[in-house]
């Protein structure tokens, strides 16, 4: 060979040795005898230049693919035993060819296979199999010409010529009689011996399996033994990318419907088993975008298979292939709307071929019977719907907004013979566009023109179409929905408030006979209300004297049946409020109104107060007491109206709350059914607390020393947020009644905490710990709000008494959330108390009791860092400690050096490593310090507090 022509095959010489071998290359592809020297070449292994072996193979290549039917059997018969001659030397080699080398080489292999294989070569693959065995190096080869193989045969990018075609058709049905199941057991074999030692051959090989398994029997793949080893690849990371994609070409093999589903169902069946369908605890963005793709392939094939069923008549298999693809639209959905693209791109042809069976449900009266599973099951397909809605806005809003808009002018213009079914889902459509296309603020109506044009003209077709008057409930929901979703539309077409109230108000909406349709009206008109309050003066007065006999409150004893549950009632007092409250009215009109509106509730419940208290009979008592709860709930629900803009003094109607709470508090007093009555009207109180401010402060001693009779751990807890409440906005103001009730408040915690209850009381237990955790919430807003002196005036006695529970829940109680407030409790005192010019005594405290809770309640068993409410507490007490070196200064640090830790056996190296990081300025240096050194602390330290 000429030698210097082979100087350029390496890419770092010049161009003219480059085009030198250029020239030559074409040389040798002219020369009948050249191929021969680069034949006995590879056999000799003359060269050890990765270029000229590279340059050999490429002169072969073309010898074998345009001139092999030129040479004489003795020739050709020399080229296979040339091929036959390096694939045994690559056993011997100690490193193997290079990629690009082994792949041209069974690029060779394969152009010589369908050449020879029909007719002079038939145990092509029996030679090569005898040669590799399973030598790692062998097998790599084999399994390259495998794939280069299946590229010549099936390969759709390749064009071939019809008789290639046919030459390819002919070898693949000859290789399945003759060799397939000689090469699939292979596989097997080479899968089971390097699963675990060589994961690149492993990875080859599940290449070669996907892609031969579309034109073999699937049969030979789709087997336990090889389907259990393919599952098992999926939870090795490194083989499980390649795993994923092996199953998909599985799925994706053309069969029988039915063995189809049962092939796909039984993958699914333990891939859910082994948690792959848990994707949110999947990291791996890579393997789950395969995944994706595989979920993919079985979706669309179990909708295959149910066409075909259907198709083929069979009900009762396409009812089982439906409710397997419904089973999979979780795991579809979750997908989809992963933030990864690739993932949620593979999932995007299930998803549409979904969508189209989901359309064809909504429209199907059959799936439309609203009761029971039914109704749940069409409450799941709308959500679907709108997941699938959403992503297709993603992919091109204009064609969705111009697909629903046609679909919806079409059903609309004839909606009075159009079955409910259509009109209803036409409606849903408009309704879902507004979260498929998603504005800010709901701003439907400004900004794209063409949008903003379309959703304006659909929705007067809503409204002016009488739609709201068809008789089905669904679309009278759909309609009431649809129009409080887009309220924004009436601020631009305010002329269409008028019909829409109307509707809301008669016989279509609050009126209806359904009482599904009145609730969730009920619901609806107080959110039309509040979002266009500014459109509502002209209609207010018209509105409230319509609505006045759905305000009545109805006692259990005049029999008469409310349109609307009290539960609904809730809605429209509060209709009402807004009404009044934004009206244009001057204040005086409005307390007019707001006293009208209330005064019917405070007599009734006057009249019912004196009624339970009379009332023998335990279940006419609990309805009475029912009937004052709903009384005050709703004088409650119309305070939500008020705003910092619109405060109950601006509006004069302060004297009309106040009248409310003369007349409720009064049921504090009552015996009976203290429960509900004392829930009732302490929420009422909470309300009036924010509305009335300092105006309900004469009201607050009297409530609670009612409050506080007779308690039980419930009602403690929920009085104590009403103290909290009080304490942190009036502060200084309610100093004298917090320092008057302090001690009692607590004696009644107290009493209730040390009532004794059986060891396996879980109900007993729990109800304790919420109480402690509310009286530590108590303390903390006491000392937060700068009240520290209501409890330093308590009396000595009384002050070591609380300090000392404080302690406690710091240490004692494995309870994270009490042990985090004990320490924000601690370190406020600290900060308040622990200077030169503290209380007497409270320095002492300090070294005494706060310094060792803050080591002993970390060193707790039960102190358990995985929790993330413990590392909260930790990081209270690590401010602590910061707060006692930063009151106390080097004292402090000499506390802990020569006294306390010493006491506690612990190293003075760690004694002083601690107080180092105590002394840090950044107090984040100190909090990561203890969470990792206090367990340097002696063992005996750890047993001592345990």
């Amino acid at each position: 060979m000429d030698e210097q022509a082979l100087l350029g095959l390496n890419p770092n010489a010049d161009s003219d040795f480059r085009q030198r071998a250029l020239a030559y290359f074409e040389q040798l592809k002219i020369s009948p005898d050249a191929w021969q020297v680069c034949a006995e070449a590879l056999a000799q292994r003359t060269y050890s230049d990765d270029h000229i072996k590279f340059f050999c193979f490429q002169v072969l290549e073309h010898q074998v693919k345009y001139k092999y039917s030129e040479l004489t059997s003795v020739q050709q018969q020399l080229i296979r035993e040339t091929l036959i001659s390096w694939l045994q030397a690559q056993m011997l080699n100690p490193q193997p060819e290079k990629t690009f080398i082994r792949n041209k080489a069974a690029q060779v292999f394969a152009l010589l296979f369908v050449t020879e294989y029909l007719t002079k070569w038939p145990k092509f693959f029996f030679d090569i199999l005898s040669v590799v065995d399973l030598n790692p190096k062998g097998v790599d080869l084999y399994l390259r010409i495998l794939m280069a193989i299946d590229s010549e045969l099936v390969d759709r990018d390749v064009v071939h010529t019809s008789e290639e075609a046919r030459r390819n058709t002919l070898i693949k049905d000859t290789m399945r009689e003759q060799c397939i199941p000689n090469l699939v057991e292979s596989w097997y074999q080479i899968l089971q011996n390097y699963q675990y030692t060589n994961s690149e051959v492993t990875c080859q090989c599940l290449e070669v399996v996907g892609a031969y398994v579309s034109w073999i029997d699937l049969s030979l793949i789709a087997n336990d033994r090889f389907i259990n080893m393919l599952l098992g690849h999926m939870s090795v990371e490194v083989l499980r990318e390649e795993a994923c994609d092996c199953l998909f070409e599985i799925v994706n093999k053309g069969m029988d419907p039915i063995d189809k589903m049962k092939l796909v169902e039984s993958l699914c069946q333990v891939l859910q088993t082994a948690g792959f369908f848990s994707i949110d605890q999947e990291e791996d963005v890579d393997f789950l975008a395969r995944f994706s793709k595989l979920v993919n392939g079985m979706g669309q094939s179990l909708i295959v298979s149910w066409t075909k069923l259907i198709k083929n008549g069979d009900i009762k298999n396409a009812q089982e292939a439906l409710q397997a693809i419904e089973t999979k639209v979780a795991l579809m959905l979750q997908l989809l709307v992963h933030e990864d693209d690739d993932i949620s791109s593979n999932i995007i042809g299930f998803c549409y071929d979904y969508l189209h069976i989901l359309k064809q449900k909504l429209i199907n009266k059959s799936y439309f019977i609203l009761n029971g599973e039914d109704e749940a099951m069409f409450v799941e397909y709308r959500k679907q719907l709108k997941l699938l809605l959403d992503r297709l806005a993603q992919v091109s809003p204009e064609l969705l907004l111009a697909s629903v808009r046609r679909v919806f002018s079409a059903t609309l213009q004839n909606w009075q013979t159009t079955r409910f079914m259509e009109v209803e889902v036409a409606i849903r459509l408009l309704y879902m566009l507004a979260e498929a296309l998603p504005v800010s603020h709901g701003a439907h109506f400004s900004g794209d023109v063409s949008k903003a044009s379309a959703l304006q003209d659909m929705m007067r077709t809503l409204v002016t179409s009488g739609v709201s008057s068809y008789q089905h409930t669904s679309v009278t929901l759909e309609f009431f929905e649809t129009v409080v979703r887009y309220e924004k539309f009436f601020t631009v077409e305010p002329q269409h408030i008028p019909c829409v109230l109307m509707a809301f108000l008669d016989h279509r909406g609050l009126r209806h006979s359904s009482a599904k349709v009145r609730s969730r009206t009920a619901y609806l008109f107080s959110r039309f209300v509040k979002s266009l309050n500014k459109q509502m003066n002209p209609f207010i007065e018209d509105i409230l004297n319509r609505i006045q006999d759905l305000l009545t409150l109805s006692p259990p004893e005049n029999g008469y049946q409310s349109l609307l549950s009290s539960d609904d009632q809730l809605f429209i007092y509060e209709t009402a409020g807004v009404l009044i409250v934004n009206s244009e009215y001057p204040a005086e009109r409005k307390q007019g109104l707001m006293r009208n509106l209330l005064t019917p509730l405070m007599e009734k419940f006057k009249i019912l107060l004196e009624k339970l208290m009379l009332a023998q009979d335990e279940e006419r008592q609990a309805s009475l007491a029912d009937c004052l709860n709903h009384a005050v709930g709703f004088a409650s629900r119309t305070s939500k109206a008020f705003s910092n803009k619109q405060t109950v003094k601006q509006c004069g109607c302060s004297e009309v709350y106040l009248d409310c709470l003369q007349t409720f508090l009064p049921a504090l007093s009552c015996p009976l059914q203290k429960d509900i009555l004392r829930s009732g009207v302490r929420t009422f109180l909470h309300r009036m607390i924010i509305c009335l401010e300092e105006e309900v402060l004469p009201f607050i001693p009297s409530a609670s020393e009612h409050m506080l009779k007779d308690c039980e751990a419930k009602d403690l807890q929920e009085f104590i947020p009403l103290i909290n409440q009080i304490t942190a906005k009036f502060k200084i103001q309610v100093s004298p009644f917090l320092q008057q009730m302090f001690m009692p408040l607590l004696h009644a915690i107290f009493e209730v905490l040390l009532r004794p209850a059986e060891d396996n009381d879980q109900s007993a237990a729990l109800e304790k710990q919420m109480l402690r955790r509310s009286y530590f919430a108590f303390l903390q807003t006491v000392t937060g709000s700068g009240m520290s002196e209501v409890i330093a005036n308590q009396g000595a006695e009384n002050v070591e008494r609380v300090l000392v529970t404080v302690i406690q829940g710091a240490v004692e109680y494995p309870d994270p959330i009490a042990q985090k407030t004990c320490f924000i409790i601690l370190s406020k005192l600290v900060e308040l108390w622990g200077g030169k010019d503290g209380p007497v005594g409270f320095a002492d405290f300090v070294y005494k009791h706060i310094v060792p809770a803050c080591f002993l309640a970390p060193l707790k068993q039960t102190f358990d860092l995985a929790d993330a409410q413990t590392v909260l507490a930790l990081s209270e007490c690590a401010v602590t400690l910061k707060t006692i070196h930063l009151r106390r200064g080097p004292e402090c640090v000499q506390y802990l050096q020569q006294e306390y830790l010493p006491s506690l056996q612990v190293a003075p190296e760690i004694i002083q490593e601690f107080c180092q990081a105590l002394q840090q300025p950044d107090a984040k240096v100190f909090k990561n310090y203890l969470k990792v050194g206090i367990w340097g602390f002696p063992l005996s330290l750890h047993s001592q507090v345990i």
